[in-house]
């Protein structure tokens, strides 16, 4: 039930109806949302010009709930789609209008597999009303600083205690009488999300892709950019791309293809966003974007904890590493099969003990990607790229560190873990990609060797730069084409899954 204020002006309230259809089901969800936001909107743009709004005004996010007594399911090669037994299930939702399809399938799947109802209504999360604007609305500027203040007294403001990452973590437990979780991030914890990735990629969240290509290098970037609008320029049709769209929501559509409702409040940012995104976009969502996440396993945990709330099928590192092995040249590639996790930025949520196994499909599709693009195979194929272990660490500078007369160094662990490669970025990547159940993938490609005195000099690095990021990017869009061909369901796999997992993919 929502919290009454004394003298709060609610939105309606959507007492919870059930639903054994899963687009009626939706269209509640939607009707309950667009009622909840637009009475706040309403009530911020009547705020803004001065008005008296009342006490405290709310609107409250739709809850989609499931209850079942039995623990039998359809199917047991499922990885999502069901719950995990007895109980009552629910989880808050938001933006239809960016979620549809997902949201559909997750209702189809629950109903397929359990046969009991889906119930949808009001639930008593309010909506923090920063998450009620609309895509151009900015109000900040226009309030004086007291009346900013008094916002919170009039409205709900983000609650950091209704998002955080318990569920995906796998600490969180309901209190007696609460319903289990049915998703792994709540409305807020999503919305809160797909503000952030505005702040740091400089595009909408409605343009990311379900596939992602991260690099530590802007080089990829620049050959993503010209092959973008190369394919745009090819009005053939030879591929599925239709739009491609770079920060400041820049949409270049395909030749012959006119512009669509909203690319005209595209323009280029002044500066470019702390990781700059770049969107292949298909018309079912399953294009590629790509992402300059910078250096560094800081920025790669803030990104990824961000597009987790896509619910992407795949997450993919392309970038440069250095090669810890004789035998390696500059160029080889290095394809991750496990990970010496010295980033310590996921420390906390996800325990060093815990193992990031690779995922068979990525692995496959990246060799075979490598296979394709060089036309090497077998004996010659191992000349250029070797599979091993992959160490990232939060050190660039672990070469300087003393080792005379230590216990132990950077340099004897790398040995003692097998490890192949090292860079600053792919561990957490993978590591995210494990806690937040994507799939996930590392090719690196090495652009220096410091155990071997082979560091990079200017001149030297940048012909092997040119001849090398080209090849390697295609190889990246080669996999996720092979990965989307062979079909998603095949890549959610009950590797990722815990006891107790959500239903929710």
């Amino acid at each position: 039930m929502p919290h009454h204020h004394h003298g709060s002006i609610d939105a309606p309230f959507v007492a919870p109806a059930r639903f054994q259809d899963a687009a009626a089901a939706f269209e509640r969800v939607r009707t309950i949302y667009d009622a909840s936001v637009a009475h706040l909107r309403d009530a911020l743009q009547r705020y803004v010009a001065g008005a008296d709004v009342g006490r405290h005004v709310r609107g409250c996010y739709p809850f989609v709930r499931v209850r079942t007594d039995t623990v039998a399911r359809a199917d047991s090669r499922l990885s999502y789609g069901f719950v995990a037994g007895p109980g009552m299930y629910e989880t808050t939702l938001t933006r239809p209008d960016l979620f549809g399809d997902y949201y559909l399938e997750q209702f189809r799947l629950l109903l397929q597999n359990h046969h009991v109802d889906l119930e949808i209504g009001t639930s008593s999360q309010p909506i923090p009303v920063h998450f009620s604007l609309a895509e151009q609305e900015h109000l900040e500027g226009h309030l004086e600083p007291d009346r900013r203040r008094l916002l919170r007294d009039c409205f709900d403001l983000p609650d950091l205690a209704a998002m955080d990452d318990g569920i995906a973590n796998g600490t969180h437990e309901p209190r007696p009488g609460e319903p289990q979780p049915l998703a792994l991030f709540t409305a807020p914890r999503v919305d809160y999300s797909l503000h952030r990735l505005r702040h740091y990629t400089g595009t909408l969240p409605e343009h990311f892709q379900n596939f992602v290509l991260f690099t530590n290098y802007q080089f990829y970037i620049d050959e993503f950019i010209a092959l973008g609008h190369e394919y745009m320029a090819d009005g053939s049709g030879a591929h599925d791309y239709v739009a491609f769209v770079e920060p400041g929501n820049v949409v270049t559509r395909r030749a012959g293809m006119g512009p669509e409702a909203g690319d005209e409040h595209g323009a280029p940012p002044p500066r470019l966003p702390q990781m700059p995104a770049y969107h292949l976009i298909r018309g079912d969502r399953g294009g590629i974007t790509m992402v300059n996440i910078g250096v560094g396993p800081a920025n790669a945990k803030t990104i990824t904890d961000h597009i987790a709330v896509l619910r992407p099928h795949a997450w993919i590192m392309l970038g440069h590493c250095a090669g810890l092995r004789n035998s390696q040249q500059l160029g080889d590639y290095v394809l991750a099969h496990g990970y010496v996790r010295e980033d310590h930025v996921l420390d906390e949520e996800l325990p060093l003990w815990v193992p990031i196994p690779p995922l068979a499909e990525v692995q496959v599709a990246l060799e075979a990607a490598v296979a394709d693009v060089t036309r090497l195979s077998g004996y010659e194929l191992k000349r250029l790229m070797r599979t091993g272990t992959v160490a990232s660490t939060d050190n660039r500078n672990w070469e300087l560190l003393p080792s005379h007369g230590m216990a132990t160094s950077p340099e004897r662990r790398f040995s003692q873990s097998r490890a192949v490669a090292l860079d600053m970025e792919s561990a957490t990547i993978a590591a995210n990609g494990f806690r937040f159940r994507v799939p996930y993938g590392t090719l690196l490609c090495v652009s220096d060797k410091p155990l071997h005195g082979e560091i990079k000099l200017p001149g030297m690095a940048d012909r092997f730069y040119r001849e090398r990021v080209d090849q390697h990017l295609r190889i990246g869009i080669r996999a996720i084409e092979r990965l989307r061909e062979q079909g998603v369901d095949r890549l959610h796999s009950r590797k990722l899954r815990s006891f107790a997992e959500v239903a929710f993919q």
